[in-house]
């Protein structure tokens, strides 16, 4: 099967899970959903850097799991497979630089080495929206800057994502096309 990662990353509150979603309903196919967000809600909001690489290990073996699956899947299609992934390893990284100053040492191979096709970079032009999960309501731009300035780095193809609610969308589709 021929299959394509795109990533949907950007700060919080920029749409990423919503536009997972939608994207893998509009193009019939599948996401995977951000791991963070229901392990921090589940286990408590006073998470450590044990757990925080908890969350990296398991976000990038389901990943690593899925793929596989789908690659075993037989397909008619010439048509490339789009799996969707709410978030990934930069934006695991980038919570550790922030939150504890440094990183496991696994974490840059593992980037390198993703299978990503596209990142889907979502910019800060939403409104906020509160969330006992988010952290971060300040600093969105820079972080949108740290996620750029890594995924660039690493020489990932990227395409930058803006608008609300339809027009975000809208924008996202017209990158895959």
């Amino acid at each position: 099967m021929n299959l394509k990662i795109i990533v949907v990353t950007g700060p919080e509150s920029t749409g990423k899970s919503t536009l997972c979603q939608q994207l893998a309903e509009h193009f019939h196919s599948e996401y995977i959903a951000e791991y963070a967000r229901n392990y921090v809600a589940e286990h408590g909001y006073k998470y450590t850097y044990e757990d925080v690489e908890h969350i990296a290990r398991h976000q990038h073996k389901h990943l690593q799991e899925t793929i596989e699956r789908i690659k075993a899947t037989p397909s008619e299609s010439d048509e490339p497979y789009l799996l969707f992934v709410d978030t990934h390893l930069i934006i695991t990284k980038v919570w550790f630089e922030k939150v504890y100053g440094h990183e496991p040492e696994w974490i840059n191979e593992a980037i390198a080495k993703s299978p990503v096709d596209l990142y889907l970079l979502c910019q800060p032009d939403t409104p906020w929206e509160y969330d006992p999960v988010r952290e971060n309501p300040n600093i969105r731009p820079e972080l949108y800057n740290r996620y750029k300035e890594l995924i660039e780095q690493h020489g990932f193809p990227y395409a930058e994502v803006s608008g609300l609610g339809e027009e975000r969308l809208q924008c996202a589709i017209n990158k895959l096309q």
